[in-house]
């Protein structure tokens, strides 16, 4: 007879599911213990760092994710980091211990009173198995909902004395049974709405497209840069890019469209057809108003998401297969000779040093000159985020993760997972001194597992994104900018990692060469920069 336990890690082994990113308490431990050896434990000092490592893990590797977290307190801890991952639609299961059965209901110390609600609404779903049985069924059936489009974060809260509970011979066949199902989703559009999309776009005068996060996501990449090519149309990337979803050295390749109505608007003048594939229509942020199109212009948005759609402010919808229905697209249209590709704008920034500190394109460019040319790309320092894709110009599929959801604490941790989850690429992280100390602990998991990250630190001793949002928003003089004193090199030693301060362009670009093809451990190296704001 076998437990409850044994039918869990057949579960998770039947999906693949064997690494477990977690920080463990008591109610945790009759999960862990005599933990298997085919099982890979990777421990994170905070619950939001475990879950930003399980993040790039999910995304790096193209496979779900599993997180074990603490019962209420921790899972309180692992919010914001749930959040993002919603909002990078990362296919993740987190799991949370719970008291046992027995103490319940008197709410005894480290009870999760209303476990399914403490998650929510960051989560697709969540959910507490009311049989020890239905532990096993549970989890199969998590993994399939974080799986299905829009992917993204569940939550399943498991009693601590369920483990040891022994299954009759019925209850354990049907835990695998149900753990053995496969779905699929392939939902290809019909054919006369293929051919009416096709038509618009072929009768359009100037249609543009627009490509989003999850065109890399769905394995559309290929399928779009050949739609792109046989129609000729240029293209824009959505804002807010949380996956590069085209080339950006391409000559169709326009840049990223500002995340603003009004400037958004008219950077699509002259255009009577915008065709939006993957991306919500548009994230906004900060609220500048105008017209969501220009004037005579139409718009429409391909997405596997039907909230997606539903809530898109203009435009049509087709909610279907990203990659099947693109090509299908392709197929039906006439081949037409690409636009004249419009000259790159140059950002008018000095590549001279200030007062020992280089300007951001300087750091960006002295970086990609570093990395090798199968560099996975981490980025959290928005401030500078446009510097880095001109510096970088990333070509390739499954090379760039950035959070969409808005908040901090992604890079470091992801970047770990990341590394973790894509182990013949190296991983550099381009990341502000800011942003490193939302989750400054996945250092020391990066040190202790011998993670072989580049970690490069844009110093600028301020919150420089959140300056430029004060003077988009009219609130100069506001507090809590400023951010001096910080020694991140002291700190990444502390954690046992080794760490260096680039004085310079050519040495900068030296350290991030070496450090990037070694794989005995991270590097971190801290660069001063000067502050750059964005423009709209």
């Amino acid at each position: 007879m076998r437990t409850v336990r044994e039918s869990v890690l057949d579960v998770l082994r039947t999906h693949g599911m064997t690494t477990v990113f977690g920080n463990p308490g008591s109610t945790e431990l009759p999960l862990l213990k005599r933990f298997p050896e085919d099982f890979r434990y990777v421990l994170g000092l905070q619950e939001a760092v475990v879950v930003g490592m399980a993040d790039g893990f999910a995304l790096a590797s193209g496979t779900t994710s599993l997180v074990n977290l603490h019962t209420g307190p921790g899972t309180g801890n692992a919010m914001g980091a749930i959040l993002g991952a919603r909002a990078n639609r990362t296919p993740m299961v987190v799991t949370a211990g719970q008291q046992v059965r027995a103490m319940l209901t008197m709410e005894a110390l480290l009870t999760n009173p209303q476990p399914t609600l403490l998650p929510q609404p960051a989560v697709k779903w969540a959910y507490e198995p009311p049989r020890p049985a239905d532990v096993g069924p549970a989890l199969a059936r998590a993994v399939r909902i974080a799986e299905t489009p829009p992917q993204g974060p569940v939550f399943v809260s498991l009693p601590m004395d369920d483990f040891d509970v022994v299954l009759d011979e019925d209850e354990d066949r049907a835990a695998q049974r149900t753990a053995a199902r496969t779905v699929t989703h392939a939902a290809a559009p019909a054919a006369e709405v293929v051919e009416r999309l096709a038509a618009r776009l072929a009768g359009a005068r100037a249609a543009v497209l627009v490509a989003g996060n999850d065109v890399d996501a769905s394995g559309a990449w290929d399928p779009v840069v050949e739609l792109a090519e046989r129609t000729g149309l240029p293209v824009w990337s959505a804002p807010t890019e949380g996956r590069v979803a085209f080339p950006k050295s391409h000559p169709q390749y326009r840049g990223m469209l500002p995340p603003a109505i009004g400037p958004l608007s008219r950077c699509l003048e002259g255009h009577d057809l915008v065709l939006v594939i993957g991306a919500p229509v548009f994230c906004y942020y900060p609220y500048l108003p105008g017209a969501y199109l220009p004037e005579g212009a139409e718009l429409v948005q391909l997405t596997r998401d039907a909230d997606e759609a539903a809530r898109a402010p203009v435009g049509d919808a087709l909610v279907a297969d990203i990659a099947l229905t693109v090509r299908a697209l392709t197929a039906a249209l006439p081949a037409r000779e690409a636009a004249a590709a419009a000259p790159r704008i140059a950002r008018a920034e000095s590549f001279e040093e200030v007062d020992g500190a280089l300007t951001p394109l300087a750091a960006m460019t002295a970086i990609a000159q570093g990395a090798p040319e199968n560099t996975l790309w981490i980025n959290e320092s928005p401030s500078n985020l446009g510097q880095f894709h001109d510096a970088t110009r990333i070509d390739t599929p499954g090379s760039f993760l950035f959070t969409a959801g808005g908040g901090l604490g992604f890079g470091l941790a992801a970047a770990v997972g990341a590394q973790l989850g894509a182990p013949d690429r190296p991983v550099v992280c381009v990341i502000g001194d800011g942003s490193t100390h939302y989750a400054v602990q996945a250092l020391w998991t990066a040190a202790a597992y011998k993670v072989p990250v580049t970690f490069v630190v844009l110093s600028n001793q301020r919150y420089a994104i959140l300056q430029w949002f004060a003077q988009v928003e009219g609130a100069q003089g506001a507090p809590g900018l400023d951010i001096p004193g910080l020694d991140v090199t002291a700190v990444a030693t502390g954690y046992g990692v080794r760490a260096h301060r680039a004085s310079g362009c050519a040495e900068l670009a030296k350290l991030v060469r070496e450090s990037a093809l070694q794989q005995d451990g991270p590097v971190l190296i801290d660069v001063p920069v000067t502050t750059e704001l964005p423009t709209l």
